[in-house]
């Protein structure tokens, strides 16, 4: 049995980190390609942000994080978050189950017991089982589609800015050369001077 001193360590122990939780926004939907600066700079608007820890995907590929812990410098900055963003991230406040460095809650004990086959409860396992499993397929499924409109649509913006870029390369080349005066007075339309 602990000591009272060391039993009241950990309520130390155990309060400071319940309020890092409380400074802690939790964001979903994530796009794959999200990084730590870029998340950083995102929620910087909102604070100062102390922290930010991707948590990783159990029931898909490793290197797709399923949303990110962001710690701010304050609680308010992170209410702040959670009342602003919306859209197309989700932020919540962070639960401390989020936190794979959560201290020992003070006082609480984990059992846990196998389950015989011939127990009761192994067909509820069994069917918690092919559940989970079936949920694994289908959210294998679900990023596998949103890593492909992903990249189409980084393809799309791609030749978007290719498109916009030639335009205004040849806006500039025209007004460049003087086409664009001469072809305003030919048809006694206003020009600037031609930028020389």
């Amino acid at each position: 049995m602990a000591n009272p001193e060391e039993e009241e360590g950990e309520e130390e122990k155990y309060e400071s980190f319940l309020s890092r939780v409380r400074r802690t926004v939790y964001v979903d939907e994530l796009t794959p390609h999200a990084s730590k600066s870029v998340v950083e700079s995102a929620f910087s608007q909102f604070g100062t942000v102390k922290e930010v820890i991707f948590l990783p995907n159990y029931l898909g590929p490793k290197e797709l994080p399923t949303g990110v812990l962001i710690e701010m410098e304050s609680e308010q900055k992170a209410k702040a978050v959670i009342e602003t963003v919306s859209q197309p991230v989700r932020a919540s406040a962070a639960r401390p189950a989020m936190f794979s460095d959560r201290p020992k809650k003070p006082g609480r004990r984990i059992q846990f017991r196998w389950v015989d086959p011939s127990d009761d409860e192994f067909d509820k396992a069994q069917r918690v089982k092919r559940l989970v499993r079936k949920h694994t397929a289908e959210a294998a499924f679900m990023i596998k589609k949103q890593l492909e409109e992903a990249e189409e649509l980084a393809k799309q913006q791609s030749e978007t800015v290719t498109t916009h870029h030639k335009k205004f390369e040849m806006i500039d080349k025209l007004t460049y050369d003087g086409v664009a005066q001469e072809l305003a007075g030919r048809y006694n339309m206003k020009c600037g001077p031609p930028h020389r």
